[in-house]
């Protein structure tokens, strides 16, 4: 029997050990640099003023403009060709120009260039040489299914000294990526690597998905057998742990020994962060929960820019369907917003019983509504800084809506709560303490992985060397 386990732990080791090696690598780089994103920040920095006195039409003749019959958001913004609202459903998103309802996607190279240079400047970052690169459905850094509703996208870079690199959607003209020279570099030998995730690979996500899962558990099973021989194979002489090896084998063993702990648990957690539902629950709204959040309101009802004109300055305009009604929220500043209700009541946010309203349409023995602590063990972040994030506890379900736009953040069931355990814990080591103590928490990462990287180097010899003697004879 334990014949069986060596010789499947060797060849198995064998294949894995570079694997092994790139994932400790590479998760070390991944916890300085993310994958690139644009940030709301960023996103909001860029947006121009909008157009004061600028003819604008009610929101229900823009909604039915888009042809969008399930709209649940419209947001009106300020383009570099005008006003354009926004309009959002389940499942796509379409713009019209404001003042007439005409089609505002965006086919012209200029357009998507001018648009760039604006959203540039803003931010203040120099776009006098700024070009169009590519208008392309995917590339390696837009190949996410978040951007599926923009495809395709103009990549426009910048020219300036960082590299930048912005991509406009060609659906509604918006910002919705950027990446620097930096970031894709170390990107390169950061996510790219520690997901698997060349495009080639990555853009149908089903075999990515199967690939990357079946590779990880038998990089589990290989960890598990070798935890199970260097438990075995433990010498005990004169009260000092030995290794029954000699030479790498011994150091491979000792220090195996040594991370047992945190390699098994690391490896089984990436493993997780690709269970996609076939152990626990994914966190999505059933059908019958995405019916109620995403019911059609009468947009004949929802305020209208006609009726309240804009306060000043204004950067962003936002429609909203919660609970049957029509919110709408201004924004001037990142942090800085005002909701207007249905009733003409206007405050920063939705309140716990409008929230509580909603949530007990999605499920039964709802209890009030409360605001969620910076350092609860099951964190989610509003859109806006500073807003609230409200949970509402039904029983085993758990609701977190985002006071500041009305958005579902999460839906926590138990299964999906052992999850956030199972998976965010033990791989990124998230827990409450050390997120507390960030340096800590970076110092434990960095040590760790650095600990798995040398357990994997002295495997990657021990497989070299076997394979050499292997094919000499």
């Amino acid at each position: 029997m334990m014949g069986a386990v060596a010789l499947l732990h060797r060849w198995l080791g064998i294949a894995f050990c570079l694997p092994f090696a790139m994932w400790f690598a590479s998760g070390i780089v991944m916890h300085f640099v993310p994958f690139p994103s644009l940030t709301e920040a960023e996103r909001f920095a860029g947006l121009l003023p909008l157009a004061r006195g600028a003819p604008i039409m009610p929101v229900a003749d823009a909604v039915a403009a888009s042809g969008i019959t399930d709209a649940t958001r419209v947001r009106l913004i300020q383009r570099s060709d005008g006003s354009v609202y926004v309009v959002s459903g389940p499942i796509r998103v379409w713009a019209v120009d404001a003042s007439g309802g005409a089609e505002a996607s965006v086919g012209s190279a200029d357009v998507a260039l001018a648009i760039a240079q604006d959203h540039a400047r803003r931010r203040g970052l120099d776009a006098t040489h700024a070009a169009i690169v590519a208008r392309a459905d995917c590339d390696q850094w837009s190949v996410p299914n978040g951007f599926d509703r923009h495809r395709p996208l103009f990549r426009v870079a910048l020219g300036d000294a960082a590299g930048t690199e912005i991509y406009v959607s060609s659906r509604t003209g918006e910002i919705v990526l950027d990446t620097t020279r930096n970031e894709r570099g170390w990107n390169w030998v950061g996510s790219v690597l520690h997901w698997i995730y060349p495009t080639v690979l990555r853009r149908n996500w089903a075999l990515w998905d199967q690939v990357v899962s079946n590779l990880s558990l038998l990089a589990l099973i290989a960890a598990v057998l070798g935890a199970v021989l260097g438990v075995i194979r433990i010498r005990i002489r004169s009260r000092r742990i030995s290794s029954s090896y000699r030479g790498w084998h011994a150091l491979h063993h000792i220090v195996g020994l040594a991370s047992t702990v945190f390699v098994l648990t690391w490896i089984f957690s990436g493993w997780l962060s690709m269970d996609h539902g076939r152990l626990f629950s994914r966190g999505q709204l059933t059908a019958a929960e995405a019916g109620v959040i995403n019911a059609v309101p009468d947009w004949r009802a929802a305020p209208s820019l006609v009726q309240q004109p804009l306060s000043s300055p204004l950067r962003e305009v936002e429609w909203f369907a919660f609970g049957g009604h029509v919110y709408r929220r201004e924004r001037g500043g990142l942090g800085k917003q005002a909701l207007m209700w249905p009733n003409g009541k206007q405050s920063a946010a939705l309140s716990p019983e409008d929230v509580l309203g909603l949530t007990s349409r999605l499920a039964v023995g709802c209890g009030a509504a409360s605001v969620l602590a910076e350092n609860d063990d099951y964190p989610a972040q509003s859109i806006v800084p500073g807003a609230p994030v409200y949970r509402v506890r039904c029983g085993d379900l758990w609701f977190d809506i985002d006071g500041a736009d009305g958005s579902v953040l999460q839906r926590l069931d138990s299964s999906r709560r052992a999850y956030r355990w199972a998976y965010s814990a033990l791989h990124t080591l998230d827990f409450p303490v050390l997120k507390a103590h960030p340096r800590l928490r970076d110092i434990l990462i960095v040590g760790l992985c650095a600990l798995g990287l040398v357990f994997s180097v002295t495997g990657i010899v021990i497989g070299w060397r076997r394979l050499r003697a292997t094919f000499a004879t």
